[in-house]
């Protein structure tokens, strides 16, 4: 059955324990860290509370842009789900100041946003933009770990 919490975040219950396939084999793998940088601070409780306990990561949400920088240095994380439209810094602002900095330059980032539509993204509710990862609001938790997957791979 598949189940929606507010502020987008969708996700599918697989079985008795709510882990999917992928979410298990991503788990059996070292705890990765996940950076949430969001304004919609539900959202990122939510985006949290289930990357946490589905996909086994180690998860920080930064919900101001202006501190996310410094959250991501002190942070180091293996990937940034980043959103695009947000008071103060934008992601784009953002992703260039990432790519500036030598300690995150190499850091993956997947935008999570809700200016593009699911049915702009592949099947895997997923565009790609050169080496950009985007996915679509509302994402559902077996996307979204798929998306990270995909990322960490390229890292």
């Amino acid at each position: 059955a598949s189940s929606s919490r507010g502020l987008g975040v969708v996700y599918k219950r697989q079985g008795p324990t709510g882990r999917g396939q992928l979410g298990e084999r991503i788990r059996s793998k070292i705890m990765k860290r996940v950076l949430i940088i969001d304004d919609e601070a539900e959202f990122t409780r939510l985006l949290r509370m289930n990357l946490e306990k589905v996909g086994g990561f180690a998860v920080r949400v930064e919900n101001s842009s202006e501190n996310a920088m410094e959250t991501a240095r002190e942070f180091s994380p293996d990937v940034i789900l980043l959103d695009i439209v947000m008071p103060g810094l934008d992601g784009g602002d953002l992703c260039v100041r990432f790519q500036a900095d030598p300690k995150l330059q190499k850091v993956p980032v997947i935008i999570v946003s809700a200016l593009v539509s699911n049915d702009e993204t592949s099947q895997d509710a997923v565009a790609v933009s050169g080496d950009q990862i985007i996915v679509a609001k509302p994402v559902s938790m077996e996307k979204m770990l798929h998306s990270i997957e995909e990322a960490l791979k390229k890292a």
